[in-house]
C-alpha cells in the first residue's frame, strides 16, 4: 500500500459522487453489529533524554494467540534501524544495547486487566530506562518498590505518545479511544462502514463521543478522502482509504487515520522528513486504524 501522504498530495485524484453505480462487494453489514476490537496495538513514544538525545520507543501489544507479553523496539530519529525484543513473561526485567545506549526494561502484567483488546488498562506497569535515565513509565502500579525507586532516584526524561496504530478484523464497525493532546480529554471514536437500511451502497460514518462528526455516502466510489474536524481546540485531519475492500478483496485492508496539525496554517499530511528540527518538535499525535472485514 502506498504511503498515506502520497495518496493525499496536492495532485491526488478525488472521486466524485457522480460515478456511483453498480453493486457493492462489501458484505451487507447491519448497524446493529457489535463493534470489532483490536487484535494488535502499537504505540510509539518520543523521548528526549537530559543529554538532548532523542529516542523512539515502540511497544506492540498482541492478542494472547501470539503469546502473552509485548514487543519493544528502541530506535532514534537518525536511523530507521531499531533493536526489537519480545518480552513474553508476565513479569521480569531485560537489559540490552540500542542506539549506543544501555536499555533496561522492567514490567509486570501478571495481574493486568484488559477490556476487549490486547493492551492492558490497569494493574500493570512498564518502565524503560536509557543509560539509567527513566525514559518511559506506563501503567498504574506506582506503589511497586522497583517503580518507586526509579521514580525518585533516577533522572527523568520527557516523553510523549506520538503515534498509535490499531489492527482490527471482523465487522466493519470499529470502536476505539484517543487523546489528541496531553491536556485534552480522551474521546470515544466509532467508525462504521455499513449499508444502511434502504441504501444500495455502504456509507462511512464517524462518531466522536456518541455524536455524528460526518458521513460519506456511496463509499464504493468515494473510497479515498479526508475531512477536517476540531477537537480540544486542535485541527485534526481524518483520512480514509477503503479501496482494497472493493477492488482488492484478497487483501481486503482499509486504513483510517486521524492526525493533528501543528498549526492552522500547516499543510495537510506534510511528512516529517520534510520538516526541520524545530518543526519536527511540533508534530502532534496520529491514530492509525488498519482494518479487514473478515476475521483472521
Amino acid at each position: 500500500m502506498r504511503s498515506i501522504a502520497s495518496c493525499y498530495s496536492e495532485h491526488a485524484i478525488k472521486v466524485s459522487d457522480s460515478y456511483c453505480s453498480g453493486p457493492s462487494n462489501l458484505p451487507n453489514h447491519s448497524t446493529k453489529l457489535t463493534p470489532s476490537f483490536p487484535n494488535a496495538v502499537t504505540c510509539i513514544y518520543k523521548t528526549k533524554l537530559s543529554t538532548q538525545k532523542q529516542l523512539r520507543i515502540t511497544l506492540t501489544w498482541c492478542n494472547k494467540l501470539m503469546g502473552q507479553g509485548f514487543i519493544i523496539s528502541i530506535g532514534d530519529n537518525a536511523s530507521s534501524i531499531s533493536n526489537s525484543q519480545r518480552l513474553q513473561k508476565n513479569k521480569g526485567t531485560k537489559s540490552f544495547q540500542s542506539c549506543n545506549s544501555k536499555i533496561e526494561v522492567l514490567w509486570d502484567i501478571s495481574k493486568a486487566n484488559y477490556h476487549a483488546g490486547p493492551e492492558p488498562i490497569n494493574k500493570f506497569y512498564v518502565v524503560v530506562l536509557a543509560d539509567s535515565e527513566l525514559s518511559l513509565r506506563l501503567g498504574d502500579k506506582d506503589e511497586e518498590q522497583d517503580v518507586k525507586k526509579y521514580k525518585t532516584e533516577s533522572p527523568q526524561a520527557t516523553f510523549s505518545l506520538v503515534s498509535r496504530s490499531e489492527h482490527f478484523s471482523g465487522n466493519a464497525v470499529y470502536s476505539t479511544k484517543a487523546q489528541f493532546c496531553d491536556t485534552g480529554t480522551t474521546h470515544d471514536i466509532l467508525i462504521k462502514c455499513v449499508r444502511e437500511e434502504g441504501s444500495k451502497s455502504p456509507e462511512l460514518s464517524v462518531c466522536i463521543d456518541k455524536r455524528m462528526s460526518f458521513q460519506v455516502k456511496r463509499l464504493r466510489w468515494n473510497f479515498r478522502g479526508n475531512q477536517a474536524i476540531f477537537l480540544d481546540g486542535l485541527l485534526v485531519d481524518m483520512m480514509w482509504d477503503v479501496h482494497d475492500w472493493f477492488f482488492n478483496p484478497t487483501s481486503g485492508f482499509a486504513v483510517f487515520m486521524f492526525r493533528t496539525r501543528s498549526g492552522l496554517d500547516s499543510r495537510l499530511w506534510l511528512e516529517e522528513k520534510n520538516l526541520d528540527q524545530k518543526e519536527q518538535d511540533k508534530v502532534g499525535f496520529s491514530l492509525l486504524i488498519c482494518a479487514r472485514t473478515k476475521p483472521d
